[in-house]
């Protein structure tokens, strides 16, 4: 079923094998996930196809300035033929949301995605009503304008399981784009069941003692590293976790291993992290100062370790 869902995307998509690879965590894991890339390297083609392939409902919105929480959730309205106020649902109502371009939204509308993205559910006049399972929100941002868009606080960037960087294909990747253009492109198969399967299957995922205290060395190193203002919070260490257990069922496993947690833990946390003033003065970056925490914590040793070996 994996593969046939990696060779459905891949029949639409060229390359991108690893944001595909984080695509198909998220969704296991069922965690939100958060897609940036300079214009037209594929972020939103990849998210309706993701979306198509698992079989679930889409919806997109294009976050601008004026955009209000009401054109996300939805809104009550008077229904005059029935003399009585009703409600009519946003685009959230989906079980896949592309944000496109989220930070071109102001602070206000983008926290009408911090109570959907963890509990699941909307409040409209008072009225609390549930969005489909599974829910996953897609976002994107675009790393290079400076006008016109504001900064994600840190409370949403904590709500993002993933950050998936995307970048410019290599020549090979390029060229198969532009002889797909000159040619029928082939529809995305839906393949029935798939998100249940996985999630069920991610349910099944042992995590060892070990490991686990692996995985917390990690995210606590980050509080006390000097050149970290915030580190990364209890439910960055969740979503690590999680992430890691769809990393194993991606790689046929019922049994996490120290390598699903030291693969997954830049895109998990780097997002998560606020650097300390004089550490960007110096231009360090998170990921960088993750893989500094990575190479100083030990890995654990033992049958978990071993177990693929």
């Amino acid at each position: 079923m994996i593969e046939s869902a990696l060779a459905s995307v891949h029949s639409v998509i060229a390359g991108q094998e690893e944001p595909i690879r984080l695509l198909l965590i998220a969704l296991t894991a069922r965690g939100h996930a958060l897609l940036e890339g300079v214009p037209g390297v594929g972020k939103t083609t990849l998210a309706k196809t993701f979306a198509r392939t698992a079989g679930l409902e889409f919806s997109r919105i294009q976050l601008t300035p004026d955009l209000m929480p009401a054109d996300i959730v939805g809104h009550s309205y008077f229904d005059q033929k029935a003399g009585d106020f009703k409600i009519r649902k946003g685009p959230v109502f989906a079980h896949v949301l592309l944000a496109d371009e989220i930070n071109r939204a102001p602070p206000r509308t983008q926290s009408a995605l911090l109570e959907v993205m963890e509990e699941h559910h909307v409040t409209i006049e008072g009225q609390t009503m549930p969005v489909p399972q599974p829910f996953l929100v897609l976002a994107t941002k675009n790393p290079i304008d400076i006008e016109g868009v504001y900064p994600l606080p840190e409370a949403q960037l904590d709500r993002f399981m993933l950050f998936i960087d995307m970048d410019y294909p290599d020549l090979d990747v390029e060229r198969d784009i532009l002889m797909r253009k000159l040619t029928t492109s082939k529809p995305t198969e839906s393949i029935e069941g798939l998100a249940a399967a996985l999630h069920d299957a991610h349910e099944r995922v042992h995590v060892d003692r070990d490991v686990l205290d692996y995985a917390l060395a990690i995210t606590r190193a980050t509080r006390v590293h000097p050149a970290i203002e915030l580190g990364v919070g209890p439910r960055g260490s969740e979503h690590l976790v999680s992430a890691a257990r769809a990393s194993a069922v991606l790689a046929g496993r019922e049994y996490v291993i120290p390598d699903d947690i030291k693969h997954l833990a830049v895109p998990v946390l780097a997002h998560r992290l606020m650097l300390a003033p004089d550490a960007e003065v110096e231009g360090l970056e998170a990921r960088d100062l993750l893989r500094e925490i990575l190479d100083a914590t030990p890995v654990p040793i033992g049958k978990v370790a071993h177990a693929a070996d």
